[in-house]
């Protein structure tokens, strides 16, 4: 963890010191609240026009898994449940496990034919938050957390 200090001598705008030590504390848990707080209406969506059977054809036309209607509820409860614990802290690194499974699912089975760019189905926002899960896992749920208010963390 950093002080919050900032060398002013390398900032090329040393006047925004104050603005940066005001909120970088902060930054982290912002970058892990939006990471999800984008992600939930993708999984609130799903939830609200109960699209589960219709993902399961996409599943398991995809993936051919046993099961699809199971793994169709699984993103749902990842996109909704997942997400909102990710971006209150709570469970977090259980939920950026959970979410980055998915991610990684959707890259692999689902958007890597199309290639690279999400403006053709590619898998460019997928990997994103794949990342942002990633580095989430490794960190924790940050200063601003539940996790951290409740004292114990998975």
């Amino acid at each position: 963890m950093t002080t919050g200090k900032i060398d002013r001598k390398r900032l090329i705008f040393p006047s925004l010191a104050g603005l940066y030590e005001t909120f970088s504390p902060a930054s982290y848990s912002f970058m892990r609240f939006a990471t999800d707080a984008v992600l939930i209406p993708h999984g609130i969506q799903k939830i609200m026009l109960g699209s589960a059977p219709n993902l399961a054809t996409v599943i398991d036309k995809q993936m051919g898994v046993s099961y699809p209607l199971i793994w169709a509820y699984f993103a749902m409860f990842a996109e909704s449940v997942g997400g909102i614990c990710l971006a209150v802290g709570l469970l977090t690194r259980l939920a950026a496990l959970i979410i980055w499974i998915e991610m990684g699912i959707i890259i692999v089975y689902f958007q890597w034919q199309f290639g690279y760019f999400w403006t053709v189905r590619g898998y460019e926002y997928a990997l994103l938050w794949w990342l942002l899960c990633l580095a989430i896992f490794f960190r924790g749920g940050g200063r601003y957390a539940v996790d951290r208010l409740i004292g114990k963390e998975f």
